[in-house]
C-alpha cells in the first residue's frame, strides 16, 4: 500500500506541492509588504496577484481533501518556512534607506570625521539628556550599508546608543559620494514620490 501510486500521490507528492506553494506565496507576500511600505505602486499589486493565485491553488487542493491531515501539516509547515525565506530575502534585498540616530556622551567630532571620510553624510546636534550633555548624530544611509557603519560606531564608542528608523522617502539622497542618484531595476516600478 505504501508503494502504491495513490499513496505516493496523496501522501507525498501533493503535500510536497502544497508545502512549496505555501513557501512561495508567503515569501511573495512578505516581499509585497516591503514593496508597499517603500512605495512601489506597480510591483506591490503584481506580487499580490501571484501571492493570492498561488494561495488559491494550494487551498483548493486542501478543500478537495479535508480528510487528509498530511495536507494540513504541509500547509502549516510551508507557511512557517515561507515566513523565514521571505525575511531572509528581504534582508538580502535591503531596499531603501535608514536613519541612524547615534547618542553619545563623548564629543562626536571624531565619529563625524570618520563617517565623513567613509563618504557618509552626517549631522550633529548638542543636547541635554537626563545624565547631562550628549551629542546626537544623524546619518541617513542605504540599508545595505548598515553593517559597514555599525563597526565604525563601536570603534569610536562601544557604549554609544543608537536607533534605526526606516526612511520611506527623502527629497534627495545626500551630498556625499556614497549617495548617488543611480537608478536600479526596482526603481522602474515606482510611481511618483
Amino acid at each position: 500500500m505504501i508503494n502504491s501510486p495513490d499513496f505516493i500521490y496523496s501522501y507525498v507528492l501533493i503535500p510536497f506541492l502544497i508545502f512549496i506553494a505555501r513557501i512561495s506565496d508567503v515569501t511573495i507576500g512578505t516581499l509585497r509588504i516591503v514593496f508597499v511600505s517603500k512605495g512601489y505602486k506597480i510591483l506591490a499589486p503584481l506580487f499580490g496577484f501571484f501571492e493570492v493565485l498561488i494561495w488559491l491553488i494550494a487551498m483548493s487542493k486542501i478543500m478537495q481533501n479535508l480528510d487528509n491531515w498530511v495536507y494540513y501539516i504541509a500547509y502549516a509547515s510551508g507557511f512557517a518556512a515561507g515566513n523565514y525565506v521571505g525575511l531572509i530575502l528581504e534582508e538580502k534585498i535591503a531596499l531603501g534607506h535608514i536613519n541612524l540616530r547615534i547618542i553619545t556622551k563623548k564629543d562626536g567630532s571624531k565619529l563625524i570625521k570618520r563617517l565623513s571620510a567613509e563618504g557618509y553624510g552626517v549631522t550633529q546636534i548638542e543636547a541635554t539628556g537626563s545624565r547631562g550633555k550628549v551629542h546626537i548624530i544623524y546619518c541617513t544611509i542605504k540599508r545595505k550599508e548598515y553593517k559597514d557603519v555599525i563597526p565604525i560606531i563601536f570603534d569610536y564608542n562601544p557604549k554609544a546608543f543608537y536607533t534605526i528608523e526606516d526612511v520611506r522617502f527623502s527629497n534627495r539622497e545626500g551630498t556625499s559620494y556614497k549617495f548617488t542618484q543611480k537608478k536600479n531595476f526596482l526603481s522602474l516600478f515606482r510611481i511618483g514620490k
